[in-house]
Formats: structure tokens, C-alpha cells, sequence
């Protein structure tokens, strides 16, 4: 993998190649430096996504890595924000066929081009990257995500078993041991305190999304609020935490500059 930005293609998981943009800084050990791996938003534009955080990754020392997933391999929310754990007809999928199930062998592969001695990375994303990865933690209780920063997500699967998926986890094989295990990991929700456009043209209005919130900013805290009284209630480990970037709205750019400290 180059210093500085690169871009390879990405092939060995059981769906369709995908491209992944990358950044390097030229002042670290890429054999051992943090990992981040970015996932972009609705825009489906992950180069940008990279751009936006090579200044958090010169000043902290980590790698970039973000993978794009274009509309037409991967189509709407539920190939791309929900993972692909459904097909169209709302019935479960192989694992093999997750959108999810590109994370760790993507990961794999950027271990061995850098010649590298990393056993985690950092997974964040930004609006309906925000989404994805939320779930993933989820979906995917083995992975070696050592961080998860969910950013501006537009609507969520809340930690409630009773709400049908994929506003609740109702429908799908998260249990409570498993959901124990999601609220004990390491995770900080990112919201910008000015991304509370009620009328914003992307925002989900569905009647299950307003149950969660006006908008994304007053979702992600009570999402947040959510977790943090099931924890309370069940008497669970929780490791999750809430940082408000302020002045910053609907921009990945805007919540890199907050939160690039955090990367590990």
C-alpha cells in the first residue's frame, strides 16, 4: 500500500469486487499504526469520505481505509445501511451474502499489504454509514473492531427485542447475551449538535423513524438514552459514550475534525 492517497480493488469475500480508497501518512510505522476503516454516507462517495480525514490522520498517526459501495452492486438501505441480512422479501440471507461480511477480510487484506502487525481497527461511519456500522456491531459480535463511532445516523435499530427489525431487533438472531455483549463494547456516538433539520430532504420521516426523534440530532440521543437505561435496567456493563460536536450539521467532514483523537 502506497504512503500518502492510493486506491486498490478488493475482491476476496463472497460478493462483488469493491473499490477502497486509502491514505498512509509518511511520518508512521504503517506496520503497526491505528487502523481506521471509514464508511461513507447515502452519497455512496467514499474518496471524499478519505479526504476528509487525512488531516486527523497526519496529526494522530493512523491509516485510512475506505471502501466504497456503489448503488448499482449495492442497492438502497437494505443492501447497504441494513447490511444486506434480508433480501428483498424480507427473508433472511446467508451470512456469505452480507454486506456486513466484507469488514474482516477487508481488514485481512490491509494487514497483509502493509506487512502489518495490527488484531484490530477502529470501524466508523457517517449517516447511512452510521447506520451500517450500528448494525454491524450487532450482526457481527466477532469481529475485531476494537472501536465503533457512529456518526449523524439518520434512524436506528434501537437495543429493543420487542420493536421488529430493522427499527428494533425483533426478527433477528440477537439475543440477550448478545445484545449484552454490544452495550459492553467500545463505542462513542458522534452527533453534531446542529444537525437538526426536521425537513431535511434525506431525513426518514416513516412513523417508525419519528418514534425515534424530530430529527437525527434528538434520534442519536435517544438512541443513546435508549442503551444507556436497558444497561441501567438489566444491570449490564456499558461502554458506550456520547460526544456532541458543536456547530457542526449534517457533514463527515465537520465530525473528523471532533473526532480523530479517537481513532485507536
Amino acid at each position: 500500500m502506497e504512503v500518502g492517497k492510493s486506491r486498490f480493488e478488493f475482491s476476496d469475500w463472497g460478493g462483488p469486487s469493491i473499490p477502497v480508497w486509502t491514505y498512509v501518512p509518511d511520518r508512521i510505522d504503517p506496520r503497526s499504526a491505528p487502523i481506521a476503516i471509514i464508511m461513507h454516507g447515502a452519497s455512496r462517495n467514499p474518496d471524499d469520505y478519505r479526504d476528509a480525514w487525512v488531516a486527523g490522520a497526519d496529526e494522530h498517526g493512523f491509516i485510512v481505509i475506505a471502501p466504497g459501495f456503489s448503488n448499482e452492486d449495492f442497492p438502497g438501505a437494505r443492501a447497504y445501511n441494513m447490511g444486506s441480512v434480508l433480501d428483498e422479501n424480507g427473508q433472511p440471507l446467508p451470512r456469505a451474502q452480507w454486506t456486513f461480511s466484507v469488514i474482516e477480510p477487508l481488514f485481512d487484506e490491509v494487514v497483509s499489504r502493509l506487512g502489518g502487525t495490527q488484531t484490530g481497527y477502529t470501524l466508523y461511519g457517517h449517516s447511512a454509514g452510521s447506520q451500517f456500522v450500528h448494525r454491524f456491531m450487532y450482526f457481527m459480535p466477532e469481529a475485531r473492531a476494537k472501536r465503533f463511532l457512529f456518526a449523524n445516523a439518520g434512524w436506528y435499530t434501537f437495543p429493543d427485542r420487542a420493536i421488529a427489525f430493522p427499527f428494533g431487533l425483533d426478527g433477528t438472531p440477537v439475543n440477550d447475551a448478545r445484545l449484552q455483549a454490544a452495550l459492553a463494547k467500545d463505542v462513542v456516538v458522534l452527533l453534531g449538535d446542529q444537525d437538526n433539520d426536521a425537513r431535511h430532504r434525506l431525513l426518514n420521516r416513516s412513523r417508525e423513524a419519528m418514534r425515534q426523534g424530530r430529527h437525527r440530532f434528538e434520534r442519536g440521543q435517544n438512541f443513546f438514552a435508549s442503551a444507556s437505561q436497558l444497561a441501567q435496567d438489566k444491570g449490564w456493563d456499558f461502554g458506550w459514550q456520547l460526544r456532541v460536536i458543536e456547530g457542526v450539521a449534517h457533514s463527515n467532514s465537520g465530525i473528523a475534525e471532533g473526532a480523530a483523537d479517537l481513532i485507536e
